[in-house]
């Protein structure tokens, strides 16, 4: 049984976003269509990982993470959770740390709506943070040139697991589409 995708999106973006848009049409033109997830993320984290525990909980098949940026830190929060793989592409490591600087009115990058993030969104992204992971769930994909996060710092926290290191880029991974091979078959597919 081939397995199916739930792409989690970063902060400010949506499944409009050109990674989301590329591998949807990768699933589909492979005949995949229907296994391929990708929900408008709440900017409320709790009710982020509610959306995407509800696609998880509804799943019959092997399920796969691929989270970018914020949405990669949603996605070792599911993967640690629910024993299930994920891909990270220039992930957020260290969100509650991160995010503090964003407090205030905030725009969605694709459609314009505006959100207030608040100190208890901050929270709630602190008691999602996990201490310990399982490095063999994970294969790691970052750019050196992220000009929003340290790559080093995923690398620290990821220690261990499959990984790709690009050269340059930035923090929309460049590089995505050569990578979408190696991507998918970490993926079961």
């Amino acid at each position: 049984m081939s397995a199916s995708i739930l792409y989690l999106h970063g902060f400010c973006s949506s499944p409009a976003s050109w990674k989301a848009r590329i591998l949807a049409d990768t699933m589909s033109a492979r005949g995949h269509g229907e296994r391929f997830f990708c929900p408008a993320l709440s900017p409320v984290p709790h009710e982020a990982i509610a959306q995407a525990e509800a696609i998880i909980g509804a799943q019959a098949r092997p399920l796969t993470l691929v989270g970018s940026s914020l949405g990669g830190f949603y996605a070792t929060c599911l993967a640690e959770k629910h024993d299930l793989r994920a891909v990270l592409i220039n992930p957020v490591v260290i969100a509650p740390i991160s995010f503090s600087e964003f407090i205030g009115t905030q725009t969605n990058l694709y459609t314009s709506e505006t959100f207030e993030f608040t100190a208890e969104h901050v929270e709630q992204l602190r008691a999602l943070d996990l201490p310990i992971i399982t490095p063999e769930r994970y294969l790691l994909l970052v750019e050196t040139g992220d000009e929003v996060l340290d790559y080093r710092l995923a690398l620290a926290r990821y220690a261990g697991c499959r990984l790709q290191v690009r050269a340059g880029g930035d923090h929309s991974f460049t590089c995505f589409p050569d990578l979408l091979p190696q991507l998918l078959e970490f993926c079961g597919l």
